[in-house]
């Protein structure tokens, strides 16, 4: 009997340090296993987009630290050129981060908070924004316009033409009145003097039939 009692309290001694060293070990790393992550980001990673969005917002499971610092996105475009302004916004759940510019091709997101327990958490995705083709169909309509002043320029040239066509009515209907005119008058003076020759030649030869009957 006295010996069973020191083996049970042996094992109970054993049982309880063994007890202690799970909770040194298991109960700590409990709450890294409870780090905030990103849930949802809006444009989405690897979205395709037709022009640069006005902002950036990123959704996380639970609250992130609003302490100045804590939160920092950096957005760039292909060339590596900044496309964020101003510091993000973090409000609850939600950090926005405003843009401004431009962008054509491959999009880059860094960014970097600090969860509820303290934890800074990090991360990077993409985005690509389409190239605009709108401006160039617009600079070729420009130049089917330009025909309209030769559509003008054609009334010029026929105007002469229409001008043309009286002044030569004019010259050709107005000689011929007065040519005939004087063709007419040039016969009936001929006609008047070819009568009285010839009553003159009449009026000679019969004197000279009269005189000679005398004798």
């Amino acid at each position: 009997m006295t010996s069973s009692a020191p083996r049970r309290s042996l094992s109970t001694v054993l049982a309880s340090l063994v007890l202690a060293v799970v909770a040194l070990f298991v109960l700590p790393a409990a709450p890294a296993f409870a780090h905030d992550e990103l849930v949802s980001t809006d444009p989405a990673a690897d979205a395709v987009l037709d022009a640069l969005p006005g902002q950036i917002t990123f959704t996380y499971s639970a609250d992130i630290l609003t302490e100045e610092g804590t939160a920092v996105v950096e957005v760039t475009d292909a060339d590596g050129a900044s496309l964020t302004e101003g510091a993000p916004v973090v409000s609850g759940t939600d950090v926005t981060q405003t843009l401004a510019g431009a962008a054509s091709g491959p999009v880059t997101v860094v960014w970097r908070v600090v969860s509820s327990d303290g934890h800074p958490i990090d991360g990077t995705f993409s985005f690509t924004v389409n190239a605009a083709s709108p401006t160039p169909t617009a600079t070729t309509a420009t130049p089917t316009a330009a025909p309209t002043p030769s559509e003008t320029a054609l009334p010029t040239t026929a105007t002469p033409d229409a001008t043309a066509t009286p002044s030569e009515t004019v010259s050709t209907a107005s000689p011929l009145p007065w040519i005939l005119l004087v063709v007419a008058l040039v016969i009936v003076a001929g006609a008047i003097v070819w009568l009285f020759v010839a009553r003159g030649r009449r009026g000679s030869s019969g004197g000279g039939s009269a005189g000679t009957s005398g004798r």
